[in-house]
């Protein structure tokens, strides 16, 4: 064990520990039973049974609880003011849903002081890491202007390392009538404020939004500027999306709920990480995204909140594990690895998303003695404790 001036600290008796290294244990999650994890300054330093654990300088009794990697919620726009209460009121009374009411948040986030946005991103991450979240992706979008767009960044990435660039989340109300204009100003002056602050680049490729033409050029010239493409693909219909992600080398194509075998094949032929977004359907009444044709293929899949204040206003990952369960076809255990080790394979990330050692000392405790209750007992807030860099939070 490496030895550094940190205390060590021992977590024993864990009835179930999701390591999600199946060197490590049974099944691709690679489960340990009555199992131990020692935490040294930031890190994992020892997995294993609790027989076997070292001596440490603290030790936590699990007392027969499950332990899982924290979630890594890879895709969320939490950067915004306002919320769409009486959007969703309306859209549960029978209005569709459609891409124009993030109009709304727009403007309230552009009349919004720095002082309130820094509030509430952190109030938001606060309520997600209390569910077990401790990796959090976030994009821009709700500004639309260079301004806007560059603040907006900037203040994600005082509270989050995983920033995204996604300036053409809609064309702006400004350019309605010029949307070659529009595209424009994000590939150019935008670009230029947001890059120093962001490290992905992202674009809602759909009808009312980009098309894949426009897509293209904004992710092109983001990858010019150093950016890793992501996409909204394929959320309210067939389209281009998960084409273009994974001709581009996106890190992932994000929604995936209209694929077409050829998507299905492109996905599973590629880097590129399917990642399904359930609370969106959840909060649109819309059709849910099939997962099980995906993992079949070999796709990788991930999940992820999509946390926002239109189409899924949730921060739960335990809530939208139990929907993928539920409506998409699968299994308790996938369900798991793809909110944990999935995530972090759709952020380029091999520290995060499993409790091995070397990596970050980030794990989520449950009142339970499974993970799999987190399917099994919906709505039920189980997470107990969770550690985050090694920090008991």
């Amino acid at each position: 064990m490496t030895t550094t001036s940190a205390p060590t600290t021992a977590i024993t008796h864990i009835a179930q520990l999701v390591t999600n290294d199946p060197s490590l244990g049974e099944g691709p999650l690679g489960l340990i039973q009555d199992a131990a994890v020692v935490i040294d300054g930031d890190r994992i330093a020892w997995v294993g049974a609790t027989s076997k654990a070292p001596a440490t300088d603290n030790a936590v009794d699990a007392g027969g609880r499950a332990a899982l990697p924290g979630f890594v919620d890879s895709h969320s726009h939490l950067v915004f003011a306002g919320d769409r209460t009486a959007e969703f009121n309306a859209r549960m009374s029978g209005r569709p849903y459609s891409a124009g009411g993030i109009r709304t948040t727009v403007a309230a986030t552009r009349a919004a002081t720095d002082e309130a946005l820094h509030a509430n991103i952190a109030r938001y991450l606060a309520e997600a890491l209390r569910q077990g979240t401790t990796t959090q992706e976030t994009k821009s979008g709700y500004g639309l202007t260079v301004e806007d767009e560059a603040r907006a960044l900037r203040i994600a990435a005082e509270h989050t390392d995983e920033v995204t660039f996604l300036g053409a989340h809609i064309v702006s109300p400004d350019y309605a009538d010029d949307p070659a204009g529009y595209v424009d100003l994000v590939t150019g002056p935008m670009l230029d404020a947001c890059a120093p602050h962001a490290r992905w680049v992202d674009v809602f490729c759909e009808k009312g939004a980009f098309d894949g033409d426009q897509a293209r050029a904004v992710l092109t010239a983001g990858k010019a500027k150093g950016l890793v493409p992501r996409v909204h693909a394929n959320q309210l219909g067939h389209g281009p999306g998960v084409q273009l992600a994974v001709e581009l080398g996106a890190a992932s194509a994000d929604h995936c709920t209209h694929l077409s075998p050829a998507d299905i094949d492109a996905l599973a032929q590629s880097d590129t990480v399917a990642t399904l977004l359930p609370g969106a359907e959840f909060s649109t009444r819309a059709r849910w995204p099939d997962a099980r044709p995906l993992l079949d293929a070999g796709a990788t899949v991930a999940l992820s909140t999509d946390c926002n204040p239109g189409s899924s206003f949730t921060s739960s990952m335990p809530f939208c594990i139990a929907l993928a369960v539920r409506d998409m076809g699968m299994t308790p255990d996938e369900a798991v690895w793809a909110a944990t080790a999935g995530g972090a394979r759709a952020l380029r990330r091999t520290d995060v998303g499993r409790i091995t050692p070397g990596a970050r000392a980030d794990l989520a405790l449950l009142d339970a003695p499974s993970h799999v209750h987190l399917a099994y007992r919906p709505g039920v807030p189980l997470v107990s404790a969770v550690w985050h860099k090694g920090v008991l939070v």
